[in-house]
């Protein structure tokens, strides 16, 4: 069997732990001490990323970190189920985050807290929510935040040419970064040209099946990021079977949405 291409968020945060849990803490002065992922079993998924983690002022905790494509209503009861595994399982505090890579359709808020209530009984659980439509492109260049560079495009003022294939340099300069760049590509489908796209970097769909990130993809019910980039490819005027080598969806897939894009 094939093994999966890691190109998934583990393998991205595992590149800097320190830098990442700084980011997402906003503690400058935060270290990384481990990453537990494989010793959480309760969560097998491939977007979830748990760090051992100390600061000077607080001591040691806990970072969990899950990493959705999109929203979901779901998440903030996982999020509560997700960080009492982790104090019940390591008996530290923890910080949960919530990192949403593409912006919903619906402007309603996206939550940062679950709270229930039942016969009298509160229970509440906070967590950070980023969304990285909200997050300057500029900062992961300044701050050196390496696991962000394949999310470039999809940043706050990160969709430009320029913008991108600056991002592409910098995956470049580091060959372990380097296995990332059809995961900046692929993001880079949403908001340029694909025939550009293809010109600056490598777009590589054997290695995007292969990833954890197309299985969240085709795991959510209407495989809205492959038809996103898709719909993208059908307004440029690509034709059915370029969009089926590129995105991996059958040629009858690609024709029923070109239907309803047409509609």
């Amino acid at each position: 069997m094939t093994k999966k291409a890691d190109i998934g968020s583990k393998r991205l945060i595992s590149r800097d732990p320190q830098a990442w849990s700084r980011w997402v803490t906003g503690l400058s002065d935060v270290q990384a001490l481990d990453t537990l992922s494989s010793e959480f079993q309760w969560v097998s998924r491939e977007s979830d990323v748990l760090i051992k983690v100390n600061s000077p002022e607080h001591g040691p905790f806990l970072l969990l970190n899950e990493l959705q494509l999109h929203y979901s209503s779901r998440m903030p009861r996982r999020m509560t189920a997700y960080a009492a595994l982790a104090r019940e399982r390591y008996n530290m505090p923890v910080f949960p985050s919530l990192i949403n890579i593409l912006p919903p359709k619906s402007a309603k808020p996206i939550p940062d807290h679950y709270e229930s209530s039942f016969l009298g009984l509160v229970a509440r659980q906070d967590y950070k929510t980023i969304n990285l439509w909200e997050v300057e492109a500029e900062q992961v260049f300044r701050e050196g935040l390496s696991g962000l560079l394949p999310f470039v495009p999809v940043l706050k003022d990160g969709g430009s040419e320029a913008v991108v294939q600056r991002a592409v340099q910098e995956l470049r300069r580091d060959p372990q970064l380097e296995e990332f760049e059809p995961l900046l590509a692929f993001f880079a489908g949403f908001v340029l040209e694909l025939p550009l796209v293809q010109e600056i970097m490598r777009w590589d769909m054997t290695v995007l099946r292969e990833s954890p990130w197309y299985e969240q993809i085709l795991q959510e019910g209407e495989q809205k990021g492959i038809q996103e980039v898709a719909l993208n490819m059908l307004s440029k005027g690509m034709s059915a079977e370029e969009i089926s080598d590129l995105t991996g969806l059958t040629v009858e897939q690609v024709q029923h949405l070109s239907a309803t894009f047409s509609q």
